[in-house]
């Protein structure tokens, strides 16, 4: 016999008995499949980190970028599907442009996630269109200070201090809630990302694969470059 679910997962526009809309969970199981994704803020800025869990040695890592910049002063990164990262940070540097031109000013960092947030909730309101199997951090500096946010599926969007998605997310969670204190350093959030990379992937990370960047207040977007993040991690 057919199950219920099965009657109710075939388009996102349609709820379930019980409220559920089951391919936007779906989408949402995507991104938990997806490499591990760091967001943390620090006194004077925001890091983000990746890894990026290549498991074939043909593979020319610097291919794939988990982490990029949609302005000068605000920066992306992305776990689950990147080919729907990379339709969705084209959308936010043409949305970012077009408030440049308009207004003569950059974005503010909500506004554009508010803007990211209801293009991806469009993609579960109409036949035939499917959730974006992705969740962006998107992160910067204004007025306020250091910004930190997640856009889920749902098109639901949270500020985080600290954040992670992607494989074992909850066990980091977990560990950001014990060790996480507000208005550390630089160097202490970026062992402290590093840590978490460690309990998932074991001690053999290849730093080949880890992107790290970071927003500082009035700094641009900065990558590290693997002697960079050596050199602060003293590895």
């Amino acid at each position: 016999m057919e199950r219920t679910e099965s009657l109710y997962d075939q388009d996102s526009t349609i709820f379930s008995p019980d409220g559920r809309l089951f391919q936007v969970e779906y989408a949402r199981e995507t991104v938990k499949k997806g490499a591990l994704t760091i967001g943390l803020k620090f006194k004077n800025g925001v890091l983000l980190m990746a890894y990026k869990d290549i498991t074939s040695r043909i593979v020319e890592t610097n291919s794939i970028e988990k982490i990029s910049n949609i302005t000068d002063s605000i920066a992306c990164a992305f776990t689950g599907l990147s080919a729907d990262a990379r339709h969705l940070i084209e959308y936010s540097q043409i949305e970012a442009q077009i408030n440049k031109i308009w207004y003569g000013e950059e974005i503010s960092i909500k506004y554009l996630v508010k803007k990211i947030s209801e293009y991806k909730q469009l993609f579960t309101t109409f036949t035939g269109l499917r959730p974006f199997g992705v969740v962006l951090f998107i992160a910067g500096i204004d007025s306020t200070g250091p910004r930190l946010f997640t856009t889920d599926p749902s098109g639901a969007f949270i500020e985080y201090k600290a954040v992670c998605e992607g494989i074992e997310s909850d066990k980091i969670t977990t560990f950001f809630e014990k060790n996480y204190k507000e208005n550390i350093s630089y160097k202490a959030t970026l062992n402290l990302g590093f840590k978490a990379i460690i309990k998932i992937y074991g001690k053999k990370i290849d730093l080949n694969n880890l992107e790290v960047a970071f927003i500082e207040k009035d700094k641009t977007f900065k990558n590290l470059e693997k002697n960079e993040i050596k050199e602060i991690l003293k590895i």
